[in-house]
Order: structure tokens, then sequence, then C-alpha cells
């Protein structure tokens, strides 16, 4: 049988490529969103990848999505927490619930995923659970309170993960985005920058496949990416 990867947060961009890198590189792909169309696009294109649409939020949609891709697909050989919940505003201006729903998508569904995935990785000899991150985890900018302390949990708690789950054979890690992701609305947004301003989604996905396969006497716990021209 394929291995198995499950991805969250399946988008027009970096969910979406991470799901083709995978599928041709012969996985199953169980692909996790909020947005069923999408997915179902996505679904017809590859044939070995199947929609699961859940709002990664909702503990119990999330609990019993897993459970109908292990009914369906086994234990993942590889979990990628790509959903992300993100909100702009100062302190003051934010609704508290935002940034606790930004908690829920950033943190509690990493921590839900984890506490399901983890036992099953270890049994069957190992796996590897990669989360996507950004600059957002390392610095609270003015202008950030609804997204960089949700953020910066998140790593924390992925960086915990990891020193407990490694000695156990599944290698966890978090990638940190420093880019601005080519997809239409970031097009639009910075209209005026030439195309090497931004990532390409497929560059980012390769690297995802790098790092989940990395051999276990060199793995790494902190992959940052960026584009030769963004400023260090």
């Amino acid at each position: 049988m394929s291995p198995l990867v499950v991805i969250t947060g399946v988008g027009p961009g970096t969910g979406s490529a991470m799901a083709r890198r995978f599928h041709d590189g012969g996985y199953q792909v169980a692909m996790l969103a909020r947005t069923a169309e999408r997915l179902r696009v996505l679904e017809n294109e590859l044939p070995n990848a199947f929609a699961v649409p859940c709002d990664v939020a909702d503990p119990a949609a999330l609990a019993t999505a897993l459970d109908t891709i292990e009914q369906r697909a086994g234990v993942p050989r590889v979990v990628i927490h790509n959903a992300v919940g993100g909100a702009f505003g100062n302190f003051l201006d934010i609704e508290p619930e935002i940034l606790q729903q930004n908690f829920q998508i950033n943190v509690m569904a990493l921590l839900h995923l984890a506490r399901w995935v983890a036992p099953r990785m270890e049994a069957a000899g190992g796996g590897s659970l990669l989360v996507t991150g950004n600059t957002a985890a390392y610095r609270g900018k003015a202008g950030f309170a609804g997204f960089a302390p949700s953020k910066a949990a998140q790593r924390v708690l992925t960086e915990s993960i990891a020193r407990e789950m490694g000695p156990r054979g599944v290698h966890v890690s978090f990638m940190m985005i420093d880019a601005v992701i080519d997809v239409p609305s970031a097009r639009a947004r910075f209209a005026d920058e030439p195309d090497d301003f931004f990532i390409q989604p497929s560059d980012i996905a390769e690297e995802v496949w790098h790092v989940t396969h990395q051999p276990r006497s060199a793995w790494s716990f902190l992959t940052e990416l960026r584009p030769f021209r963004e400023p260090w």
C-alpha cells in the first residue's frame, strides 16, 4: 500500500502544491480544508488523493475526519499542519474572540493532531510531523496582536513535541516561511513587484518533501525559507 500523508489547510497555494508533490512522490494524500469545492477539484486532478472537508478549529470535526482517514487509508507516514488562522490589528482593536479562534487553528488543532498521530507513528516505526509557520512565530510586531501570539505558541508547542517524540522515532519539525507566497491575492496586493519577489508554492513543497524524508542521523527541527532577494 502507498504511504499516506495528511495535509491540513489545503488552499490554492502551499497546501495544493504539497498535495501535488506528495501525490507525485507516490503517496496517498488526505486533504483537509473548510472549502469542499476546492478539495473536490484537486481530488479530480490527483487520482490518489481524497478530500476530507473539515474545520480543524472544531475538535469534534477534526477527530471525525482523522478517524475517517485512518479507516480509509491507515496510519499516515507524514502529517503536515498547514492550516492557519490569522488576523491583523493592534491589541486595542483586535477582538479577543479573533485571537482565541486563531489559537484554536494554529495551536489547539496541532495539539489534537499530534496526540492522535504521534502514538500511531511510534507504533508503526516512525513518521514525520511538520508544521508550517512564519516570522510572526519569532516577533510581535505592531499590528500582529491577533496572529503572532498564536504562531509563537505553535512554534514552542512543536518544539516540545519534537523533544518528546524525536527519541521515539518521530521526526517533528517547524518550517518558517519568511516570504510572500505567490498566490493571486498576493499578486494583487503587490502588483508592482517582480516575479522573484515571491516564493513559489511548488518550491516550498519541494523543501517540505526534503525535510520529511531526512535520514534519522540528520534531522532538522527549524527550516527557514525565503527568496534570494528577501533581506535577512
